[in-house]
């Protein structure tokens, strides 16, 4: 008998100490669990998303690295409400989504054939990016100028705060990047609708105003239909002040700016800021696709924070806010981030395959960054060696040239 129970015992423990080999064995940050194979970590018991765990091995605590309180610092447009209208939809990014982003809101924006979203202006900068169709925009100036632009993928366009305009869609099925350059951008205040302000108005006023019977108005939508489904409008906008062009444009044609190779090999870029598109002095942007297992160097930006869409591919940064607080957060398409003003940062793609395409925004009329390995590279190397505690040699042999996008090494 003590011996069938010693035995019953023995494959007891064992049982148990197999499934919790077991349960080790399988584990692990690529396997969405926070174990990092030296010791420390355990598997999750209670409730959590697998698949955002798989997606987020570095937020399993898998960079040793990280330190301290570091803000989240990325929104998926997955995460936002779909507005679904007759003839498309939006989703937005504002700073209640992501609150670290204060200075640019941003949304993805859809339109099928004809399909129009209707006139109206902001009280902040509007800065749209087509990526898939085509579209024409149109938009009006204090001065009686306007200008009516068909843009294709890859292309740009800019209203200045209080221009009225309008997007109308070309293709079957279009769709774009907008953004703005105030991160509250939900606020009352912000957007006015040309059919909601006709509405809210005595149509007394409105006859006296153009001229007309108090009766052309009675059809006018409210509420606001935000998108209508419409047909392409061919007729040609003559007359006022004349037509915007040169540097006053509110496009921007991507066929004009060939894309730019970098020193570090490891991808190209297009920098669309006021020294490429003067009209854009509030919103610089970067589109940037970068190979696979390519670096975006260790930066920063002096001037602002430094907002991203990702539109392609997957990647990973770690942000560095001083004071040993530094995190890292795994990205991939559809996915929006910012980087606080000033912070430290890099951005790798860790596909072996794919290509990891991204747009950069900053509120300002410039891009501007500084590369850590320049800045080291320009300081007297002792001082730097003494610093960093590295061989002088080193540092007297760091690149003296930004290298922007780092190729695989």
């Amino acid at each position: 008998m003590r011996v069938l129970q010693a035995s019953s015992l023995f494959l007891t423990i064992w049982s148990a100490s197999a499934s919790v080999i077991e349960r080790q064995s399988q584990g692990g940050f690529e396997d969405g669990q926070p174990i990092d194979g030296n010791g420390k970590g355990a598997p999750f018991s209670g409730g959590t998303n697998h698949a955002l765990d798989l997606q987020n091995p570095d937020n399993l605590g898998r960079q040793s690295t990280d330190n301290g309180v570091v803000p989240n610092i990325k929104w998926s447009f997955s995460d936002s409400k779909t507005r679904i209208l007759r003839g498309g939809w939006v989703r937005e990014q504002v700073v209640t989504d992501l609150p670290t982003s204060k200075q640019i809101s941003s949304a993805q924006q859809h339109l099928t054939k004809g399909s129009i979203r209707e006139l109206h202006w902001h009280r902040v900068a509007e800065w749209g990016y087509v990526y898939a169709g085509s579209i024409v925009v149109s938009g009006v100036n204090q001065d009686g100028q306007f200008e009516v632009a068909k843009l294709a993928e890859g292309d740009i366009w800019y209203f200045p705060k209080g221009v009225g305009h309008t997007v109308q869609g070309l293709e079957d099925e279009n769709e774009f990047l907008l953004v703005f350059d105030d991160g509250d951008f939900d606020a009352v205040g912000t957007t006015f609708n040309v059919d909601d302000w006709i509405t809210h108005t005595p149509k007394s006023i409105l006859a006296k105003n153009f001229g007309l019977p108090e009766s052309v108005f009675g059809s006018v939508p409210s509420p606001n239909p935000y998108i209508l489904n419409s047909t392409i409008d061919n007729h040609n906008v003559t007359g006022g002040n004349g037509e915007l062009t040169g540097n006053a444009s509110f496009a921007y044609y991507a066929k004009d700016h060939p894309l730019e190779e970098v020193p570090g090999g490891g991808g190209t870029l297009r920098i669309v800021d006021s020294s490429t598109f003067p009209i854009a002095t509030t919103v610089a942007a970067t589109v940037v696709t970068l190979k696979p297992g390519a670096l975006r160097e260790l930066h920063w930006h002096p001037n602002a924070e430094e907002w991203l869409y990702f539109h392609k591919g997957q990647g990973r940064a770690t942000v560095f806010l001083g004071s040993a607080a530094a995190r890292t957060f795994n990205f991939r398409a559809g996915d929006t981030g910012v980087f606080p003003d000033n912070s430290g940062h890099y951005i790798e793609n860790t596909s072996d395959t794919e290509d990891l395409v991204w747009i950069e925004i900053y509120k300002s009329d410039r891009v501007e960054d500084i590369s850590l390995t320049q800045w080291l590279a320009l300081t007297p190397a002792g001082v730097v060696a003494a610093t960093l505690k590295i061989p002088l040699d080193v540092a007297e042999n760091l690149q003296k040239e930004k290298q922007i996008l780092i190729q695989n090494r």
